[in-house]
């Protein structure tokens, strides 16, 4: 069996395979995560997991992920600067949105994807609150501008799906696409 390739340098996913025991390796990919016209947020997360898995040259086995937060219709990716965090934080405030992460497992036999969608309630957050948590440094890469796992979770009032999937690789789905492929995750636990 290859060794398994996490096409993508995010210090959560990596964290999240190496907690599940998964020997892996990394190698980042340069992919354009814009939008296209029209494109519902789920199409567009899925679209982007495969292409991060299929940009690997080689591999066997490549594990490709992608994660956004959709407010209503609109879908927010990364903070350009403190300005958009904020805002970002603020369009959040006392609401819920839904996170969709897209992960793709390309094999020899192709490219398997599945789709995790989380709804995160927030609570209401001042515009102070939301700048001196931009200057913690947390948000500046993550979509929506927050990270669940971090300093964010304060902001988190509850959370419906997978708590993994927010963070940005969804152990349920991702665990079931490797099995799919025929790796057992606990097979080397013993």
């Amino acid at each position: 069996m290859s060794k398994l390739i996490l096409a993508s340098t995010s210090p959560r996913r990596r964290e999240i395979l190496a907690t599940l025991g998964i020997d892996f390796d990394v190698v980042s990919v340069d992919t354009d995560e814009r939008r296209h016209d029209a494109e519902l947020p789920q199409e567009m997360v899925l679209r982007l997991a495969a292409g991060k898995a299929e940009a690997v040259a080689g591999g066997e086995l490549v594990l490709g992920a992608d994660t956004v937060v959709v407010l209503g219709e609109r879908v927010l990716g990364k903070p350009q600067n403190a300005a958009d965090a904020v805002e970002m934080l603020l369009a959040l405030s006392g609401r819920t949105h839904s996170v969709m992460t897209g992960v793709a497992l390309k094999t020899v036999n192709g490219t398997h994807f599945v789709l995790s969608k989380t709804e995160v309630q927030f609570r209401e957050i001042g515009q102070d609150e939301a700048h001196r948590y931009w200057h913690s440094g947390e948000p500046a890469d993550k979509a929506g501008a927050y990270g669940i796992q971090g300093r964010g979770g304060m902001f988190v009032k509850a959370i419906n799906g997978s708590y993994s999937g927010v963070m940005g690789l969804p152990v349920f789905e991702t665990v079931e696409l490797l099995k799919s492929a025929g790796i057992d995750v606990l097979e080397d636990q013993q």
